[in-house]
């Protein structure tokens, strides 16, 4: 194998795949990514058994061929190359060179044939997604997956498409974010995964506002080709809860705020937050909210916001990290929050998402 690269490329594309390397694994090979030249590309591919990523960029081949590389060590060489354009190509017994006309390194490989070959897709149907939506559903819902692993079944979203309607769901028992969005193309495959956190963090990283990624399943791996990266995954097994119970009907008690007014206003509340004292106090008024927080030892904070609002007065207190969590990541200017009682979810409604957050005692 030999071929020449541009550095800004190759370490783009090392980024890409190096992310899903552990240090802990007990296979070595594990720790290096394969490269494989062939016809004006290289492709490299990385894996901890439960996800795999796979990246492809314009190389000038000079000799196809294959070679797994220690990802770290390979990575810190490139970034410190004093070129542009690198070369690389392998010798007898696995090393691997990287040089120039000024400046050469030798590093040992392993053979390709060590490295675990990803699952194929093959003669499985194939679901087209608008990138831009899909990364905006994933913004709205990874945040509440929950970190638990003895809940395992919620350590992952939930995909669920049937027809032309794509629904994300996540929940870590104390919220839910559901997301639903109308596929471009009707889809005749029916399907129902939950998808781990970690896979969930690699598409965030790699997709884009435009193009489609096309989507295939098996039946316990997923695969998201997103053009020049691929991301393969296992599935979490189990039964996901049955969210449609969880969701109420909607309220008439409705308090109408300003997005980034109450966001800022919650952050500054939960500067006094400590792990005993959590919650923020929420005093809905006509016309008003008052945020604020008291923690012993700590502080007091109080703030009033103008806001829309012509229900029975109510006091109530949040997790202050959920409020904050979708009002981040929601583009509206204005909020609906759905109240009750202060024993009641409050829930945040807009056009294809729904968001339900459980109150908190106050201390």
């Amino acid at each position: 194998m030999k071929f020449k690269v541009e550095k800004a490329n190759l370490i783009n594309a090392i980024q890409t795949v190096q992310n899903v390397i552990t240090t802990k694994s007990a296979l070595p090979i594990l720790s290096n990514i394969l490269m494989e030249a062939q016809t004006g590309t290289l492709k490299l591919t990385a894996t901890d058994l439960d996800i795999g990523i796979t990246c492809v960029i314009p190389v000038d081949i000079q000799e196809a061929g294959a070679i797994t590389v220690p990802a770290k060590r390979f990575s810190d060489i490139v970034k410190e190359f004093p070129l542009e354009v690198i070369s690389v190509a392998t010798k007898k017994n696995n090393q691997v060179t990287i040089d120039s006309d000024m400046c050469q390194f030798k590093i040992m490989g392993l053979i390709k044939e060590e490295f675990p070959k990803l699952p194929e897709f093959k003669d499985q149907k194939v679901i087209k997604i608008d990138q831009g939506v899909f990364k905006q559903m994933l913004s709205l819902t990874a945040f509440a997956v929950s970190l638990d692993e003895t809940r395992y079944v919620l350590n992952g979203i939930l995909f669920k498409i049937s027809k032309n309607l794509l629904t994300l769901v996540s929940t870590d028992g104390k919220r839910l974010a559901v997301a639903e969005r109308k596929l471009t193309i009707e889809s005749d495959v029916e399907i129902s995964m939950i998808v781990p956190l970690k896979t969930i963090q690699e598409l965030n990283r790699n997709l884009k506002d435009e193009g489609e990624l096309s989507l295939v399943v098996s039946s316990n791996q997923a695969l998201f080709d997103l053009g020049s990266v691929g991301i393969v995954s296992r599935l979490i097994e189990g039964e996901f809860p049955d969210y449609k119970q969880v969701v109420p009907a909607p309220s008439e008690n409705k308090m109408k705020v300003v997005r980034s007014q109450f966001l800022l206003a919650v952050k500054r509340a939960a500067l006094l937050a400590t792990p005993d004292y959590q919650a923020v106090k929420l005093e809905v008024f006509k016309n008003k909210l008052v945020i604020s927080k008291s923690t012993p030892d700590v502080g007091e904070s109080h703030e009033e916001l103008a806001v829309e609002y012509q229900g029975k007065e109510l006091v109530i207190g949040f997790n202050p990290i959920y409020l904050i969590d979708i009002l981040k990541n929601l583009n509206e200017e204005t909020v609906n929050l759905e109240l009750t009682d202060g024993e009641k979810p409050g829930v945040i409604r807009i056009s294809g998402y729904v968001y339900i957050v459980l109150p908190m005692r106050l201390n």
